[in-house]
């Protein structure tokens, strides 16, 4: 059995549901100090985090991840329980088993063959690992990145463990993300009887025209890296449940899936623009979970196509899609950040499941991408 699975395996048992860690991190620092590595704690509320590194100065890489995972749901869906690892062939099955406690346990396996080979490598190998990921994500990567910047820790690369393949390990590599934009809605009404019309104001039928023009918007083309922002109505609540009130508000939550043709401002003001436009009385909530970012240029693509080349053969597509990741917070800090892991076609689902031998590859293309990048003075 690989030290891959081995470790792998072991993180699965850790019943790790965000925003919990559940000692994932106490297994994985043990590894890491073990290497050499210098640990330090970064908890924020009741999320665990941590920062590891090996060597000093610049330029620093940092694998970064999550060791917290979304609820398995149903149990007696599941084919065997989900913090029980169960091997069926070359599949290895559990709750994180793709995302994303084999990628976390594929650096450590990559970190442990390069300090081994280049124990004096030039500059900083570093982790940085969360456990609010899958959840509100306010305790967790951004925190960190904003102490560590105010430190002076200028990470210069940064490889996510996302789990960025489809067809084939390392067919997709995200080098950016879109951002994205909640709101609710609020309009204004006036409660009434339905057979009293007159006597109030029917907040569905006065936003009626504006959410039409609001949802068949379009919101710009898009550019090469990114498809056209999206916008998706979530849930629409008016009423008392009963059919003989007119109700007083009516209610829409909706998300922007957004490209660098847009900012939160832009699209904060073209949608109240549209409301405004037909005189629905209503107030708005924004929250942004994220702005898009996006890698180009520098060495950290060419490093990583040529690591997955190498090892797999496979040329690589250059993505942004997908949804949010917790590269939002680490790109904007002039970091050049890419995520690669194994196929995603299991991930959130029941029997969320990895190939086993998957895990020895990408290991090995973490170890090649570790070994450009920092086995010589860049």
């Amino acid at each position: 059995m690989s030290d891959v699975l081995d470790l792998t395996e072991r993180l699965i048992r850790l019943a790790s549901v965000s925003p919990e860690d559940a000692g994932c991190q106490d297994l994985l620092g043990a590894e890491l100090a073990a290497l050499g590595f210098e640990l330090r704690p970064m908890p924020f509320g009741d999320v665990t985090n941590l920062w590891a590194t090996h060597g000093t100065g610049d330029p620093i890489f940092a694998f970064a991840g999550h060791t917290d995972v979304v609820p398995p749901g149903p149990l007696d869906q599941w084919h065997s329980p989900p913090f029980e690892p169960r091997r069926d062939g070359n599949l290895l099955y559990g709750r994180g088993a793709a995302d994303m406690k084999g990628s976390l346990a594929a650096m450590i396996d990559a970190t442990r063959r390069f300090v081994t080979e280049t124990p004096d490598h030039p500059g900083t190998l570093a982790f940085l690992i969360t456990s609010d990921e899958e959840t509100d994500a306010i305790n967790g990567t951004v925190r960190c990145m904003e102490t560590l910047v105010a430190e002076g820790h200028a990470i210069r690369w940064c490889v996510i463990g996302e789990p960025s393949s489809t067809a084939r390990l390392g067919d997709v590599v995200r080098v950016g993300r879109r951002g994205s934009l909640n709101a609710t809605l609020l309009v204004h009404g006036v409660q009434g009887h339905v057979a009293y019309p007159t006597e109030a104001d029917n907040p569905i039928h006065r936003a009626a025209a504006a959410i039409a023009e609001f949802a068949a918007t379009t919101w710009d083309a898009g550019n090469e890296f990114f498809p056209p922002t999206s916008m998706q109505i979530s849930n629409v609540h008016a009423g008392t449940g009963v059919t003989n009130v007119i109700p007083g508000e009516l209610t829409v939550q909706f998300n922007f899936r957004f490209s660098t043709e847009q900012t939160e401002a832009s699209l904060r003001q073209a949608t109240e623009a549209i409301f405004a436009t037909h005189g629905v009385r209503c107030s708005f909530e924004w929250k942004l979970s994220g702005n898009p970012f996006l890698t180009t240029g520098g060495d950290l693509i060419p490093a990583v196509q040529d690591a997955i080349r190498r090892v797999t053969g496979v040329t690589t597509e250059l993505s942004t899609s997908g949804g949010t990741s917790d590269g939002r917070f680490i790109a904007p800090h002039g970091v050049d950040v890419v995520e690669l892991g194994p196929r995603n076609h299991s991930i959130h689902k029941i029997n969320e499941h990895v190939e086993i031998d998957e895990l020895d590859e990408l290991a090995s293309i973490y170890h090649a991408i570790l070994t450009r990048l920092l086995a010589v003075p860049s």
